[in-house]
């Protein structure tokens, strides 16, 4: 089993859906990531999704420990034509899609972009690849992927994820295993 320290990235400050758009984090905070580096395991290496606000979060977090090459597979969920809009702007759209992809999350997906299970595929690929033969593994990503991670450890469906609150800069530890037969340790913290 591997002990998954997931850490969300800082904030973009953005006001709509933000997936796939390499907007910056603001790592101004300096007290807070410095609290998040010291609550993170010395000698875990560190791996990030390559979009900027998680490179940059991983930068700030890393110290001495190992890194790992920033992997698009950690990326959050792609949006499609939903990318940037606000919820209110996207019901105005299709207000029947809207609704089934956060209410029935699995196999809808926003137009040109990518469903829960498949993000979910991907990051679960991800974090076996990451995860195997270590201990202990950072891994800064988005809310999506981190929800992701935990539906994988512990088999918790989509419908269930979704009422976690994962802020940005906070830590989530899970316990990794096999066929969902790890857990949830602590989600949302902010040390």
């Amino acid at each position: 089993m591997t002990r998954l320290w997931l850490v969300r990235h800082g904030p973009t400050h953005a006001t709509g859906m933000v997936g796939w758009s390499d907007l910056p984090a603001d790592l101004s905070d300096a007290a807070a990531v410095a609290r998040l580096a010291a609550a993170l395991p010395f000698g875990a290496p560190v791996v990030s999704s390559d979009l900027a606000r998680a490179v940059a979060t991983a930068d700030a977090l890393q110290g001495a420990r190992p890194r790992r090459a920033h992997d698009p597979a950690l990326r959050e969920i792609h949006f499609g034509a939903w990318e940037l809009k606000r919820h209110d702007q996207i019901a105005a759209e299709d207000a029947a899609l809207a609704r089934a992809f956060w209410e029935r999350p699995g196999s809808v997906r926003p137009p040109g972009g990518e469903s829960w299970d498949q993000m979910a595929a991907r990051v679960a690929a991800a974090i076996d690849r990451h995860a195997a033969g270590l201990a202990d593994l950072i891994v800064v990503a988005h809310f999506g992927a981190i929800l992701a991670a935990i539906g994988h450890a512990t088999g918790a469906p989509p419908a269930a994820l979704f009422g976690e609150r994962i802020d940005p800069l906070s830590l989530t530890i899970v316990q990794h295993a096999p066929a969902g037969a790890g857990r949830l340790i602590a989600a949302n913290l902010r040390p």
